[in-house]
């Protein structure tokens, strides 16, 4: 890569989590054991359907446990991240943080670049 050109895709980055509902599934049950389906959907402000959906994507890809049970008369569907999934989360955000870093490190780079040359003082 040459300077000023944008960086290529990093392959850290984890395509499952390119939706943004799945990340953020993702990101809340990193911090729990589980969760019941409807705390989570609430949290993501998403439909039933969304979050169904992004659940399934990230349980075929081994990222998630998807646990039904009863609570007295009541189904209820409890969702927790895999240890798989708690991996490629922690992959995928280290590698937004390095394309974030670069980028930054790149801007300041072009802007010291860029700046007008110090004149010298006057009486020097």
């Amino acid at each position: 890569m040459t300077p000023g050109e944008p960086p290529t895709e990093s392959p850290a980055l984890d395509a499952t989590f390119r939706h943004p509902t799945r990340l953020t599934v993702a990101a809340f049950l990193s911090a729990c054991d589980e969760a019941e389906f409807g705390t989570v959907r609430d949290y993501c402000q998403v439909s039933d359907s969304v979050l169904s959906k992004a659940a399934s994507a990230l349980e075929a890809v081994g990222y998630l446990d998807v646990r039904k049970g009863a609570v007295g008369s009541r189904f209820r569907t409890w969702l927790s991240l895999t240890p798989t999934g708690h991996e490629a989360l922690a992959r995928h955000l280290a590698a937004l943080q390095d394309i974030a870093s670069a980028a930054r490190s790149a801007g300041a780079r072009a802007r010291r670049e860029a700046a007008p040359p110090a004149s010298p003082s006057p009486g020097v």
